[in-house]
């Protein structure tokens, strides 16, 4: 979608890989058609309408997890120009020859796909019961998301349709990683007009010549590269000008961009016509007539020695050699971009006029340029969400609280942060403290309890004993293994003496503005533990230093396990040998010899040790 060719890859250098903080506070605007063309390669599970699922865990991380301010755009009336694009486009992935293409009438548009339109429907719908803000393009979502980033009302745009940039978008966002300290791969304007110095205009124009959504085909035999290359040579104000003149036949004007002071000068014939005369030997300006007396002042060798025979693949860099070499390299690139021009002029209509205004155009939504649109988050409509998606999605309603409960909770934080008042969470469930601190792919976030409030008879999340976890870490590292935005953070539930608690990952300078006081007392009690841990007691240090030998606590080293052995067991084998001392002298010799402490064997002596 967007720009023919591998505009992408060609922009993909200039990409930026932002953190989990990127988006915090920040109003996105999102290109909801783009999440639902999405589902089939989002959704690993079989699901029932995963359009609607992928849209609910994803507007609720993103506004929680990732604390960023949604505005979905949808799609208006698409334009005559993309409707003959995209029936041109279904005729050649069918493998059906274009000139068999039936004629749209002028001016009628082809209305989208009934099924898609029901399912874009239904999203707006659940977005809406979510509290998010939802406007309406007139024609293509991506062109009032570049408009909003254009104009200040939001500060970037999620989508992968590039022709966000020929709108006029400054930060696009096109996809996320999972796993990765830096989930956003993020496109900036400045960037790509610093790396590759193209503007929008310039965008706009290797559009016209590889294809786009509303001309698949472009300029036969163009590619993305050579357009690049193409449009360089042009400056913004001047490029879509020498375009009309090109595709009108007027292709003698040779882009003055890229003339030096140098070749311009021998374009005017202020430069030597003919090429000095060179020593074939050492390849130095002069015959060799010149040099067979002494050497060239080039070679700097003495008289005597003469010139220095040139090495393989020499050239000379005298004027006129110089000169010589920019003519030809200005001719070659003279002939290249007359090549160019021809195969521009040979297409019809070239440039299509109504593809420049549409992409120029700052009129994409239905509000005034003086105004602005009215932009404004609200409280998820709990009771419908829940009528909503158990008859879309035949959840149970338990289920749906637990997944909203990390967005109630954000709210929740930010009304205490701004303006404090004495109220509960989901009109159930207060503040109870912070936990401990998770480590989640690099970023640090609270563990925050919240208690059921006394008095309450009900429970919006029934208890588990399958899912109660007990937690002692203050610090935990938590592995991802799926997809950051399409994963659902449910709330852990914690039972402490008899009182069951839920737990949410929440921002740190969230919970930091909303309860300052539980903030600092947490920081407190982790510093004093990790003082604890640094500078043991005294008390610990005195049984360290009184712990004896013989504890069984302490585990000896083979060395003196043996001495200590050894030590406990010489009485018992001195009674031993002076038994078969006695034995030997009243039995024969052969029992003396044997029984001779000094002749006994390793194995009885090693009895008589262990025994």
């Amino acid at each position: 979608m967007g720009v023919g060719g591998k505009f992408w890859e060609l922009l993909k250098p200039y990409a930026r890989n932002e953190g989990f903080d990127f988006l915090r506070n920040k109003r996105v605007a999102v290109d909801l058609s783009y999440w639902i063309v999405q589902h089939g390669n989002a959704v690993k599970i079989p699901a029932l309408k995963p359009h609607l699922r992928l849209t609910f865990f994803r507007t609720i991380n993103l506004f929680s997890k990732f604390g960023a301010f949604p505005v979905f755009i949808v799609d208006g009336t698409p334009s005559p120009l993309k409707s003959e694009a995209r029936i041109a486009r279904f005729f050649r992935s069918a493998g059906i020859e274009l000139t068999s293409l039936p004629v749209v009438e002028k001016g009628v548009s082809v209305e989208r796909n009934r099924a898609f339109s029901r399912y874009v429907q239904e999203c707006v719908e659940l977005v809406e019961l979510l509290g998010m803000p939802v406007l309406k393009a007139k024609g293509e979502a991506e062109a009032l998301c570049a408009q909003l980033n254009n104009e200040g009302h939001v500060d970037a745009c999620i989508t992968a349709d590039s022709d966000a940039f020929l709108f006029g978008a400054k930060c696009v966002i096109k996809c996320f990683q999972s796993n990765s300290k830096e989930p956003f791969e993020c496109y900036n304007m400045s960037d790509i007009e610093a790396g590759l110095g193209l503007k929008r205009k310039h965008l706009i124009a290797i559009s016209l010549l590889v294809g786009n959504d509303h001309d698949i085909s472009g300029v036969q035999g163009i590619g993305v590269d050579t357009a690049l290359r193409f449009v360089q040579a042009f400056s913004e104000d001047d490029i879509l000008n020498r375009l009309h003149e090109i595709g009108n036949g007027n292709s003698s004007q040779f882009p003055n961009i890229i003339m030096s002071p140098d070749t311009s000068a021998e374009m005017d014939g202020n430069s030597p016509k003919t090429k000095q005369p060179h020593c074939f030997f050492c390849g130095h300006p002069g015959s060799k007539r010149d040099h067979t007396k002494s050497s060239c002042e080039n070679c700097n060798t003495n008289d005597d020695e003469g010139c220095v025979r040139k090495p393989e693949g020499f050239k000379c860099d005298c004027f006129s050699c110089d000169m010589k070499r920019k003519q030809k390299g200005l001719k070659k690139l003279e002939n290249w971009h007359t090549k160019i021009c021809h195969k521009i002029a040979k297409e019809p209509d070239f440039p299509k006029d109504e593809i420049i205004k549409m992409y120029l155009c700052n009129d994409n939504g239905y509000f005034s340029a003086n105004n602005g649109p009215r932009i404004s988050w609200g409280r998820p409509d709990t009771e419908m969400l829940i009528e909503f998606l158990n008859f879309h999605q035949h959840w149970d309603p338990s289920y749906i609280r637990q997944q909203i409960f990390p967005m109630m909770s954000t709210i929740f934080l930010r009304d205490m942060a701004s303006t404090p008042v004495e109220s509960l969470l989901f009109g159930q469930y207060e503040f109870d403290s912070i936990k401990r601190v998770k480590i989640r792919n690099g970023n640090r976030v609270y563990v925050v309890k919240w208690k059921r409030a006394v008095g309450n008879a009900t429970c919006i999340i029934p208890s588990n004993e399958s899912g109660i976890q007990e937690e002692s870490e203050d610090v935990r590292e938590l592995d991802e293994s799926i997809d950051i935005l399409d994963d659902s953070d449910v709330p852990e539930i914690h039972v402490d003496q008899g009182y069951s608690f839920l737990l949410t990952d929440e921002n740190t300078d969230l919970v930091t503005a909303a309860f300052p006081a539980e903030a600092e007392r947490f920081k407190r009690e982790q510093e004093l533990k990790e003082l604890k841990g640094k500078n043991p007691t005294p008390r610990s240090r005195k049984n360290e230093n009184s712990a004896s030998p013989n504890s069984r606590d302490i585990q000896l080293n083979i060395t003196e396990f043996f001495r200590s052995t050894k030590v406990q067991n010489q009485p018992k084998q001195r009674e031993d040998l002076d038994k078969n001392l006695d034995i030997e002298q009243k039995g024969t010799s052969k029992v003396k010899r044997k029984a001779s402490s000094s002749n006994l064997s390793k194995s009885a002596r090693r009895r008589l040790l262990f025994n």
